[in-house]
């Protein structure tokens, strides 16, 4: 059985010598993959009250939208696109475009908001690469977001702009085939 305990904010503000900046990470790999490390990682996070958005661009099946998010515990938010399938081509419908459309405009402005501390967007170099987000306003979003946002994204065929922007890249790779 778990427990969890709601603990009151205490609106408490540190006074740090130095200020605490988030970092952008990416999570790469030469195939499509489900990066479990990372969804571990942000349910850690968020299990220690730290708030976290998974925002997965490019699944679909559930017919989902940003409107309503699944909510893992107290302090994890995970939303995809209202997609009636999981995008796997350039080529979408008019439907497809503009959910996928409003989701990117709803991930910006939640990440400006500073409402969550740690942001993972999970495929979202596919969703450049297939010319469907602009990789412009992703380099935007990624240099102008509150700076104690960290950003995780996740994908193969990540553009070498992001790349050279991240903090930290980790490359998946397989050392064997199943």
């Amino acid at each position: 059985m778990v427990a969890q305990l709601e603990t009151p904010s205490l609106n408490l503000t540190l006074s740090l010598p130095y200020s605490i900046e988030g970092l952008v990470q990416v999570f790469t790999s030469s195939h499509r993959s489900f990066f479990t490390s990372i969804m571990a990682q942000a349910l850690r996070i968020a299990g220690q009250g730290t708030p976290v958005l998974i925002v997965q661009f490019l699944k679909g099946g559930i017919r989902q939208g940003h409107e309503n998010p699944i909510q893992l515990g107290q302090k994890l938010d995970w939303i995809r696109g209202d997609l009636p399938r999981c995008i796997d081509t350039p080529q979408l419908d008019e439907t497809e475009t503009k959910s996928l459309q409003k989701l990117w405009q709803h991930t910006q402005k939640v990440i400006f908001e500073g409402k969550y501390s740690l942001v993972v967007l999970d495929e979202l170099s596919l969703a450049i690469h297939f010319g469907l987000i602009p990789e412009t306003e992703v380099l935007a979003l990624l240099t102008k977001r509150p700076s104690h946002v960290d950003i995780i994204l996740t994908g193969p065929e990540m553009p070498q702009s992001i790349l050279e922007i991240a903090d930290q890249i980790t490359e998946i790779r397989r050392s064997h085939q199943p």
